[in-house]
């Protein structure tokens, strides 16, 4: 068994031009579109004003430079594949190219913990904001429905090394029975995906638009009401490990580094671009282009009109924007309906993201041919979209917003540190395949990508390490148990023997 058997790139090309199941139906804007629309959501929304008050302090503002600098790394060596193998896999696709099929299934296994995990992520974040609005017109949804059932606390003292105490102490049940508002949201995506991608697109344009005139606005006005005060000292000192000083800053980067990763879900839709050659760098370069200035000014005007101690809560902006004033009571309404409409977005380019990486797998035959089944009508790979759909709906029903954005961060890091190794190893075992994109000086961008993504990891939590370590074997388990044994590339190697 040859656990690092390739897929050929020139193979992988080929199906670019034969596979026409997914309907080429998107241009740069829309997948810039698609870019902005998963990149700005939870992370601005909800992520910045926890990781401030919980690690960084107004230093929030040198993790998200932190966190865009591993991306720009990343960015970079994606542009690079997603123009040369424009197929719906993504890191998957790319791993499996490049590092061989098992390194694939590992990427391909975590990445679930990118997409799912984020939409579940994103939904709870959603909820928080639709409760808060719903309370301003005197609509109260008793806590018990909008809540997860379940809190988890890292127990004292604990190491890495201990995964039972890590992954299966510290869970207490609170009382409540499901976040509900968290479930519909993923229900009403899901059907939208099913539907069909040129009109959960042209839902995600409006979207896009809708929530960047939001933020325009809230940095608009909340520059005159920044007090410099707020923002002394800009590093808190260091109360423990993670916790302020440079350690937290490097915390903070990695656990909003989840607010990055949408920049990745744009290569989940190459197989559905016009001219992904062209097309797809844009996208990938420009999304996160835009995206990382917004995220930088929007932490300065947050943290410097509210005390940084005052943002641990599921609606930061909106606890920014109260404080100032019932004269702006009608920019808390607006933020609040972007901030509802932008997480929406979020919800659906994670949600189409995920089912496009099943049906890439299951091609490939690493999971059963179900996950690969095409609506004769709409297109999509429906099947997939409704078992993905059901699975996020559990999670974001049952589990707490800031434990499910560490695993997606951590699971992401690894993901794209593996991108950029594979472009640093295909350039010497397959020099001369043509590359419509080329990351410049590869031979530094990509070692700066794997050793930025691996930093931040480092700077994550010990139980988000042990969750991954568990998230792993289990993803192990299931390649030696199914995948390696359908494999396609197996079936042909044994054919040839």
């Amino acid at each position: 068994m040859n656990l690092f058997r390739r897929r050929s790139v020139a193979a992988l090309q080929a199906e670019v031009l034969t596979d026409k199941s997914l309907k080429r139906a998107l241009g740069p804007v829309n997948l810039t579109a698609l870019g902005i629309g998963a990149i700005i959501g939870a992370g601005i929304f909800v992520l910045t004003g926890q990781a401030a008050a919980q690690y960084a302090g107004p230093g929030i503002v040198y993790s998200f430079i932190l966190s865009g600098l591993a991306c720009a790394f990343a960015g970079l060596c994606y542009a690079e594949f997603a123009s040369m193998i424009p197929l719906s896999g993504s890191a998957y696709t790319y791993g499996y190219a490049t590092l061989g099929e098992f390194i694939a299934w590992i990427i391909g296994w975590n990445l679930i913990l990118e997409y799912l995990f984020a939409a579940s992520t994103v939904a709870v974040g959603w909820s928080g904001y639709v409760v808060s609005f719903l309370k301003d017109f005197g609509i109260a949804i008793p806590a018990t429905f909008t809540s997860a059932p379940y809190d988890h606390l890292t127990p004292p003292g604990a190491h890495w090394w201990n995964l039972w105490q890590l992954f299966v102490n510290g869970w207490t049940s609170n009382g409540a029975v499901l976040n509900v508002p968290a479930v519909l949201i993923v229900a009403a995506v899901t059907i939208l995906l099913v539907i069909g991608i040129k009109e959960s697109v042209n839902f995600n344009n409006v979207i896009v638009a809708l929530k960047l005139a939001v933020i325009l606005t809230f940095i608009a006005v909340g520059v005159a009401y920044i007090n410099l005060h707020n923002w002394h000292p800009f590093v808190p000192p260091t109360i423990s490990p993670g916790h302020f000083g440079w350690s937290g800053v490097v915390r903070g980067a990695g656990v909003i580094f989840f607010a990055y990763i949408g920049f990745d879900a744009v290569s989940t839709a190459a197989q559905e671009a016009k001219n992904p050659q062209r097309d797809m760098p844009i996208a990938l370069l420009g999304s996160l282009a835009i995206c990382t200035v917004l995220y930088i000014t929007v932490s300065l005007v947050l943290t410097g009109i509210v005390n940084y101690t005052q943002l641990n809560v599921s609606a930061p902006i909106a606890v920014a924007v109260n404080s100032l004033g019932p004269s702006l009571v009608w920019l808390e309404y607006f933020i609040k309906i972007g901030a509802i409409a932008g997480l929406s977005s979020v919800i659906l380019v994670m949600l189409l993201g995920q089912p496009r990486i099943f049906y890439t797998m299951s091609k490939d035959g690493l999971l059963p041919p179900i996950f690969s089944a095409v609506h004769p009508k709409f297109r999509t790979p429906w099947i997939a979209q409704i078992l993905t759909g059901v699975a996020a709906m559990l999670v974001a029903g049952l589990f707490p917003i800031g434990l499910l954005g560490e695993l997606v961060s951590i699971g992401t890091l690894l993901a794209f540190a593996i991108v950029c190794a594979g472009v640093f190893v295909l350039r010497f075992t397959d020099p001369e395949i043509k590359r419509p994109f080329r990351t410049p000086v590869f031979w530094l961008i990509a070692p700066l990508g794997v050793l930025s993504c691996g930093y931040l990891m480092y700077g994550l939590p010990p139980d988000t390490w042990a969750r991954l370590i568990v998230w792993i074997a289990i993803g192990v388990v299931i390649y030696f148990a199914y995948s390696c044994r359908h494999s396609k590339l197996e079936r042909r190697h044994d054919k040839t023997r």
